[in-house]
Formats: C-alpha cells, structure tokens, sequence
C-alpha cells in the first residue's frame, strides 16, 4: 500500500503548493493537534504522507480539542502573520483557490475588516452574488471592526491564535492516531474563527472537541455570540465561489450582528 499521497495541479498559482506546506510545518511545529506529514513540495504537486481514515469517535474528538487549543496557544507574530516561507495567502479549493490580502495588524478588528470581510465583500458585489443593501451591511460591520466592537474577549485583547484557517469538517482526517489536520489556510488569527468553522459546516461530535478544548484553553462566556462574526469570511468566500444560499445565511450573520 502506498504510504504517500500526492496532490497536484500543474495549473496552481506560483507558490501554492509552497504555502500549504509552509502552513502543515508551522502547524506541526506547535505540538498540539496532529498535522499530515510533508515529504515534498514544488510548483506543481505537493507530495504528503497517505492517512487511512476511520469512524470518528467521542474519545478521538475530545482529544483534538484539546489539541487544537494548543495549536492555537502557540500564537502567531500578527494577525494575519503567514508561516514561515508561505509564498502567498489563498482560501477556497484547489480547482479554484482565491488570492487575498497578506496584510497585517496588530488588532484582530483592523485585520479581518481589512483583508478578508471588505476585500470579499467588493468582489461579490462586482460578481453580483450579493446586492448592495447586504453590502451596505458589511460595510457598517466593517466600520464597527475598525473601531475595535470586537477587538477584546472577557475583557481581555484578543492576542493572534496560531489557525488552520479552513477547519471545516473536511479537512479533519480521522485516523487510529486520532484528528489529523490536513489542508490549511494558516495564519494569525482570532482563536474563535477555527470554531465557527467546524460549527458552520457540522463536525463531527462538536460537543466533544469543544469540551476538549475548553479544558485546555479559556473560552469567553459570549464567544458563541461571534460565531456569525467569524462565519462572514467562509461565507462570502462560498457565495463568491457558489452562490446559492450562502448570500442569504451572510446577511442572516450581518442581521445578527447588527440587531
């Protein structure tokens, strides 16, 4: 049985493959949750160990939370601080992976207006796949973002986490070793975006990773309360991408978020 699994795309932009693994190396580096070997990287393929997956467990849940907090701990310089030799930041599939921002902030508000909420909001406003009163919306949410609404949890600054960046279910591998991480869009970030990812698209025994998380790691008493904050970034990366609904749940978030 082959031990390696190779992902490839002659088509990647230049420095893809480089960032993903950049981004695997920096994750592993923390020591908390599981992170897919790298054995080689080039433009056009990135060459990984291969993963066998099984059901997924509470036990197994549990301990990736706990994990994941770790990883988090680990920290970042910045918010929006890239791993070590990343060539870029790109979120969204290999078939169609969409360039943003690689600035930086010291504020978790100033960062995520600025490279992720505002940038996507202009592109699906010229794409059409959202109208301008939901833009209008996250425009006031980024204002409000600006002025640091966002910028403490528990009274405290929100300090840069160190995030996978695209935790969806998807990209958890269950194994006999536990939750391995694969297919990250690592970066410094706010700790709760990596949660309102897995409650967005539904992982597996949630309850349990977040309990495992929380014996790890403090979370704010309201931190559910921002989980459409964190939810605007993959939504309207999905309603540029997709359409759909997506549109709709962004303007259920932005409705939240402002009532």
């Amino acid at each position: 049985m082959a031990q390696t699994y190779t992902k490839s795309d002659a088509q990647a932009p230049t420095g893809f493959f480089a960032t993903e693994a950049a981004g695997l190396r920096w994750l592993a580096a923390a020591g908390g949750a599981p992170v897919v070997g790298v054995h080689t990287v080039s433009d056009t393929e990135l060459v990984l160990d291969r993963l066998h997956p099984v059901r997924p467990t509470p036990g197994a849940a549990r301990n990736f939370g706990r994990g994941l907090a770790r990883t988090h701990a680990a920290g970042a310089d910045s918010f929006g601080a890239l791993p070590p030799g990343a060539a870029g930041y790109w979120f969204g599939p290999l078939s169609d992976p969409l360039p943003l921002p690689e600035a930086t902030a010291a504020a978790f508000g100033e960062f995520y207006a600025q490279a992720r909420v505002w940038p996507l909001t202009e592109r699906c406003r010229q794409s059409g796949a959202i109208g301008q009163p939901l833009a209008t919306g996250l425009q006031e949410v980024c204002r409000q973002l600006r002025d640091g609404r966002w910028d403490e949890a528990a009274g405290a600054p929100v300090r840069p986490a160190r995030l996978h960046g695209d935790l969806w279910s998807g990209n958890l591998m269950w194994t006999t070793d536990g939750v391995v991480l694969i297919d990250p869009a690592a970066c410094g970030g706010h700790p709760e975006a990596d949660l309102a990812m897995l409650e967005l698209f539904g992982a597996p025994h949630l309850e349990e990773i977040l309990a495992g998380y929380g014996e790890v790691a403090e979370l704010a008493p309201d931190w559910r309360a921002r989980i459409g904050l964190h939810q605007l970034f993959p939504l309207l990366v999905h309603a540029l991408l997709f359409g759909g609904s997506y549109a709709s749940a962004t303007g259920a978030a932005v409705d939240q978020l402002l009532g």
